[in-house]
């Protein structure tokens, strides 16, 4: 007869063994890093070697307000062009490393 305990409680996941770590740019620690290589180039493997995937979210929803922002198209590589500037100035830009007690923000919804 079961007790009705279905496992462990559940507790955040450590990362998988021989995941891709990385001292992060923005956190200042290492953490998890990307699973791939994000963008072309210089930049891309720049941030595959000094971003985590925390810090990764971060920028997908700063980049979304840049999209909207600057009326960009993500076929148009002028558009893309601004797009690898920001990521450079997010991560790796004067003041990218956040404050030492950041809290991120509660997702909305």
């Amino acid at each position: 007869m079961s007790c009705g305990h279905s496992g462990p409680p559940s507790i955040p996941t450590p990362p998988k063994p021989g995941a891709h770590m990385v001292t992060c740019v923005k956190f200042g620690k290492e953490m998890e890093g990307l699973d791939r290589v994000p963008w072309k180039g210089d930049i891309g493997k720049r941030v595959y070697d000094n971003v985590s995937k925390e810090a990764w979210k971060m920028w997908i929803e700063h980049s979304k307000m840049l999209m909207n922002e600057y009326r960009l198209n993500p076929l148009d590589p002028n558009s893309m062009k601004v797009m690898e500037e920001q990521m450079e100035q997010f991560f790796f830009g004067e003041g990218a490393k956040l404050p030492k007690d950041y809290v991120a923000p509660k997702a909305k919804g």
